[in-house]
């Protein structure tokens, strides 16, 4: 299976905080409405069918049901999805959680869903190709896929681990591995490689000043990536 067991083990530990604001998890309610309203504005998202892979507890998932899609959301932590499927029955949203593998339900649903999102989980995943080639053949012809992840070079260990998990302590240290990172040109190789043309690509900052998260070109750190599967 491609999983890390220490990595599942990190955030099936969290998974009761994953909807407290103010938790470790407070970048993922912050950073939401952005990579929400991105993908809305190039797949408007009323009546399509999703799948969010690597949901964790459910923020973005959630969050695309309010747009009015069909949901599905996997993951390999059995108590994240806990916490996802006791939140979405605690609000009333009708979403379809499973404890499952991208290259399993790939095996099983290809080809099934307009639009796939994975966003934050490729950097913590021995082999990220391998998930990137099950979202390009979960999605349709003519399908969105969408990424978001972190840049590798000297400044995105200063900023993503230094300063985000020890100088900010906006994360719990040792959230990140600087070796797994992946830069903009290794992910759009990913997706060439099974089909998937690159459309877009935005950069996420943060600035500690303000405490505010914006989208820009620079893509030095966090990432996000839209890609269209090739018909």
């Amino acid at each position: 299976m491609n999983a890390d067991p220490l990595e599942l083990q990190k955030f099936s530990d969290l998974a009761h905080r994953w909807w407290d604001p103010s938790s470790e998890f407070r970048p993922l309610h912050e950073i939401n409405p952005l990579r929400l309203e991105w993908i809305h504005a190039r797949v408007p998202l009323a009546g399509l069918k999703v799948l969010d892979i690597g949901c964790g507890g459910g923020i973005l998932t959630e969050a695309m049901a309010k747009k009015g899609a069909q949901v599905t959301g996997i993951d390999l932590s059995e108590k994240a999805l806990k916490v996802a499927d006791l939140h979405s029955l605690e609000t009333g949203i009708a979403i379809r959680y499973e404890l499952i593998s991208a290259e399993d339900l790939a095996a099983r649903e290809a080809g099934q869903f307009d639009v796939v999102t994975c966003m934050e989980m490729l950097e913590h995943v021995p082999q990220p190709a391998s998930v990137v080639a099950a979202c390009a053949s979960l999605v349709k012809p003519g399908g969105h896929v969408f990424f978001s992840t972190l840049n590798r070079n000297p400044k995105s260990y200063l900023f993503a681990i230094l300063g985000a998990e020890y100088v900010l302590r906006m994360l719990p240290k040792g959230t990140h591995d600087y070796k797994k990172f992946i830069t903009p040109a290794e992910l759009s190789q990913f997706a060439r490689t099974c089909g998937l043309s690159v459309e877009a690509l935005k950069g996420l900052t943060y600035n500690p000043l303000t405490q505010m998260y914006s989208l820009n070109q620079d893509t030095d750190v966090n990432y996000l990536v839209a890609c269209k599967k090739d018909v």
